[in-house]
């Protein structure tokens, strides 16, 4: 089930994406004035689910079969579809070959603004909607655990971030924290107390892709929210109990007390539990997976965390920050893609889907749903035959040298470019399935 719920996340996610993307193109052709011959959601190899030809435009509008992507299909132009035959005759006043170059670039260009512009819209409507959560890292008493690969550069489990280079307490719950803290020149943790300045290497995110590993996540105390009616620690626990040990293990985290119970399971154990500053001792027989049968409190719940409402007026420059801050970021990570170790990282669908959470939630989706328009706007205007940054490139040494690429060339780039795309999203997918069965 929960697979289910993630594919078919991914699945309305990317018809939106797309959508949009197409949209953008089939709307600057449409300005001006370039004949569009189909417009589809989804793809329809042998048939359509359902098509409108307009008598008007002679547009065809159709919903394929085969929930993929979708496109756009512009009279005279070399695009994916490798469709020549209607290049060898004259051109058309309303093709795309007979436009301006400029008002072919901005059709090219056309499905990148869109997703951009998307990006803002989702971002600004998130904010507005549910606002921004704000926890400053100092505040996180129980500090954070760290990876083997941030260990080796100096930060130990439990220690509290104060200072990344010249930032005071950065919001945690800010989705650009963790990269903050790769991308730092030095950070300042509180540990015991005192305080220590940790220098971070230049290849810092080199060495955790090398490792296959994250940077660290937020410690989370072991506080029960609730005791399960059919638990067999009902009535040994309760709201509020705080399990800081289990048998002579201390455990100063979530993490280290399922690992402490998982190492028991169907066993009965010893817990120790802080119970309003009161320690207190009760034996608990684990089930056959490790559990004690309780719900746990939230972060929300244990630390401050402010929540930060927004007008429309303030909603749209925070929205498009957020988009800015997303864009930078992505793209300053594309470089990793060229290095051995960030080519291992690379994924296909399945890398997208587990990014959805299992269980439907609009603001995670709407949120995923706008970092992915950013990857596709970002991905797309690469200068890569095939894909738009490389019409797009075409269309500029076009307006350098005043003098069009042949089609003979166009074709033949155009194949180039549907060969190595092609590759990649084998590779990026052929990764997914090693994860998936081999590892």
């Amino acid at each position: 089930m929960d697979i289910t719920i993630r594919i078919l996340q991914l699945l309305f996610s990317l018809s939106i994406l797309v959508f949009i993307h197409e949209l953008g193109h089939y709307s600057m052709a449409r300005f001006f004035g370039a004949r569009v011959e189909k417009f589809y959601l989804f793809f329809n190899p042998w048939f359509s689910l359902c098509k409108w030809t307009s008598k008007r435009s002679g547009t065809t509008y159709g919903i394929g079969w085969l929930p993929l992507g979708g496109y756009c299909k512009i009279a005279g132009m070399i695009d994916e579809s490798m469709d020549t035959d209607a290049m060898k005759s004259e051109p058309k006043p309303d093709e795309f070959r007979s436009k301006s170059a400029f008002a072919r670039l901005m059709i090219m260009a056309g499905g990148v603004l869109f997703n951009v512009i998307l990006a803002f819209i989702i971002y600004t409507g998130i904010i507005l909607v549910w606002g921004n959560k704000v926890l400053p890292s100092d505040r996180v008493t129980a500090g954070m655990t760290f990876s083997e690969t941030a260990k080796s550069v100096g930060f130990e489990d439990g220690d509290v971030i104060l200072r990344v280079d010249d930032r005071v307490s950065p919001n945690v719950l800010d989705s650009r924290f963790i990269s903050s803290l790769i991308k730092a020149k030095s950070v300042t943790v509180r540990r015991g107390t005192e305080e220590r300045v940790i220098p971070i290497p230049e290849d810092m995110m080199t060495r955790l892709l090398k490792a296959e590993e994250g940077f660290g996540a937020l410690r989370l105390p072991f506080v029960i929210d609730s005791v399960m009616p059919t638990s067999p620690a009902k009535g040994l626990l309760q709201h509020g109990d705080h399990i800081i040990g289990v048998d002579s293990l201390v455990c100063s985290d979530i993490a280290e007390v399922q690992q402490a119970l998982q190492a028991r399971k169907g066993h009965e154990v010893q817990l120790l539990i802080d119970r309003s500053g009161s320690p207190i001792a009760q034996r608990v027989q684990l089930d056959s997976l490790g559990n004690i049968g309780v719900l746990l409190q939230s972060a929300e719940h244990l630390y401050p965390i402010e929540h930060v409402s927004y007008n429309i007026l303030s909603a749209v420059p925070a929205g498009i920050d957020r988009a800015i801050q997303t864009t930078s970021s992505y793209i300053s990570g594309l470089k990793y893609i060229f290095t051995r170790e960030g080519a291992r990282q690379m994924g296909g669908l399945g890398t997208m889907g587990k990014l959805f959470p299992s269980s439907f939630d609009w603001q995670s989706f709407w949120s995923i749903t706008a970092f992915l328009s950013i990857i596709l706007a970002v991905m797309n205007i690469l200068p890569i035959p095939a894909l738009d940054g490389g019409h797009i490139l075409f269309i500029i040494i076009e307006m350098i040298r005043r003098k069009p690429l042949s089609d003979k060339a166009m074709t033949y780039i155009q194949t180039v470019g549907l060969v190595l795309l092609m590759a990649l999203m084998l590779y990026a997918n052929g990764n997914d399935i090693y994860r998936a069965f081999f590892k």
